[in-house]
């Protein structure tokens, strides 16, 4: 059995069909289908019910699916395990982090945590969406992972994960000043998050929790807050993003808020691990912040 069977049949789920699980995983449609029918082959059973148009596993699917994410997990975890003895001088922390927390919060951080106590390892940040960014964490190619967080919203991250809180941030929806002199902000355009995306996420459950139903017609969708800021800030629209992201343009005048404050969605910044033991340099990492409670 191919390991790789095991990353094809976890990027069909993610991606929801055979063609953008393909385009993911950089090969033609009809070789992928034969890749999944191999491991079913191999499995023994039907794992993708295939008579339907829209994706759906089968009850094997389902079950197997927990056996294949907990695999390449075990996997890489154990692959960390035998580099950290055989490389005990030189480790290396892997951090996967939203693309927002990348850019605001990560650096700042970062900087804070090597000047308390210098941790002599190299650091690799992968940033990447909410949805690629548990994955990379469910399949263990990453120690930790930073990302915005509310209650309301569900995460990939179950019983296997734990996490601590480091920070607080805030998501609102903010527009050009020229767009707000002309328009109606009842009928401004809206500009907003793809599934993809965890502020969407976060979103869209926190306006569920309080019965408010999401724009129905957006004009411009993207994943990147950035994008969406970028967008608003050229008059496109009113776009929900993190203060982290736009204090400075709210500062300046070159955006305002659209909605009272009353509307704002606290989140909170949140670090999170596997709970299995990891490499030294992690573990010890993860002390220090547990202590400090940052």
């Amino acid at each position: 059995m191919d390991s790789d069977w095991l990353v094809d049949f976890l990027a069909l789920i993610d991606c929801g069909g055979f063609s953008r699980a393909a385009e993911q995983r950089a090969v033609s449609q009809p070789s992928f289908s034969r890749r999944i029918r191999s491991l079913e082959e191999w499995v023994g059973a039907t794992l993708v019910d295939r008579s339907t148009h829209t994706m759906r596993l089968t009850p094997a699917g389902e079950r197997f699916r927990v056996v294949a994410e907990e695999t390449l997990r075990r996997l890489h975890v154990g692959r960390e395990e035998v580099r950290a003895i055989s490389k005990a001088s030189v480790e290396t922390l892997r951090f996967a982090s939203t693309h927002v927390l990348s850019l605001t919060y990560f650096p700042a951080w970062l900087r804070r945590m090597e000047a308390e106590a210098p941790m002599n390892v190299t650091v690799e940040l992968t940033a990447d969406n909410m949805v690629a960014c548990e994955r990379i964490m469910i399949d263990g190619r990453a120690q930790f992972l930073l990302c915005h967080h509310h209650e309301a919203a569900s995460t990939k991250l179950g019983s296997d994960f734990r996490s601590v809180q480091l920070g607080e941030d805030v998501l609102l929806p903010v527009l050009s000043p020229r767009l707000a002199e002309g328009v109606d902000l009842a009928q401004a355009p809206h500009l907003c998050f793809t599934a993809e995306s965890g502020m969407g996420r976060i979103l869209a459950a926190a306006w569920a929790a309080k019965g408010r139903s999401p724009p129905l017609h957006p004009i411009f969708t993207s994943h990147l807050a950035s994008v969406l800021t970028a967008m608003a800030r050229d008059g496109r629209g009113v776009a929900w993003t993190a203060l982290s992201l736009v204090a400075d343009d709210l500062a300046s005048g070159a955006l305002v808020r659209a909605a009272p404050v009353e509307e704002d969605v606290p989140i909170e910044i949140r670090l999170w691990r596997p709970k299995a033991r990891q490499a030294p340099a992690a573990e010890a990492l993860w002390s220090r912040i547990s202590k400090a409670g940052k």
